[in-house]
């Protein structure tokens, strides 16, 4: 498990931001209202009970339907007792082409993948075994937080989503996928709601993140970018008034119509 990212986390005031920003409205009960500030929030109640998961893919084109998946790495987003988030585990794999996948010359010298590299042959999955072992230890972080479901954090999420959904049809592993399958969030808009920035390189040196080019297009490297971009955000950006405000004992009427 990875400790959390001093470069995520606020620089001031260590008390949790989102605690102080709620404004909950009053009732009779102040003294149950006054339990309730100073709980500490539980990552289930900030996400309606969706874990967040950062993930990227790493590809031989553009097409989810037809091009191969390379490379993927998941890492799940955490809260503290202190209500700090923070990158948690990673998750990753490299992946063997699956069986007549399209190699697009320019997408490989783009990411500097070579799928024949022996090296990399060694170490490489099949699709269907690495979905598999990574979608099992997402639901054990998932279960340990009580979350009924993941939800899939991405730089440009849908692109991402797209090939994870391909790899999850053809493997036969639709049962097994934590992913909810279309919701997303995307860093790309908050990063331009934050910074004004929308590539990720440029969103990360805006929030004072390390960034080394050389690095980028590795899944890995680029969810751990993305997880610390995430958690700075929500680190520094309070949360609006009655934002979390729901009607007591009162289940949202229409919370099935979107899982």
């Amino acid at each position: 498990m990875t400790t959390p990212n001093d470069a995520a986390l606020p620089n001031e005031n260590p008390s949790n931001p989102i605690d102080n920003s709620i404004k909950r409205p009053s009732n009779s009960h102040t003294e149950d209202a006054a339990a309730d500030e100073l709980a500490p929030m539980r990552l289930k109640d900030r996400f309606r009970k969706f874990l967040p998961v950062v993930v990227d893919v790493e590809t031989a084109g553009f097409n989810a339907q037809t091009d191969a998946l390379l490379e993927i790495a998941c890492i799940p987003v955490l809260l503290n007792e202190q209500g700090v988030f923070y990158p948690g585990e990673a998750f990753n794999a490299h992946i063997e082409p699956f069986e007549g996948a399209n190699l697009e010359p320019s997408a490989l010298a783009f990411t500097g993948i070579d799928p024949n590299n022996p090296m990399r042959k060694a170490i490489a999955e099949d699709e269907k075994t690495a979905l598999r072992r990574i979608f099992k230890g997402l639901k054990e972080v998932r279960r340990t937080e009580d979350c009924r479901q993941c939800v899939l954090i991405g730089h440009n999420a849908h692109f991402d989503l797209a090939f994870l959904n391909a790899a999850v049809l053809r493997t036969n592993n639709k049962s097994h996928n934590p992913f909810h399958n279309f919701s997303v969030f995307d860093t790309v808009t908050l990063s331009a709601l934050a910074f004004g920035q929308t590539v990720l390189a440029r969103a990360c040196k805006a929030a004072g993140l390390d960034f080394d080019g050389n690095d980028a297009h590795s899944a890995l490297y680029d969810t751990q970018k993305t997880a610390e971009l995430f958690c700075h955000i929500l680190n520094h950006y309070p949360m609006l008034a009655n934002a979390m405000h729901t009607e007591e004992n009162k289940e949202d009427s229409t919370e099935s119509s979107h899982k």
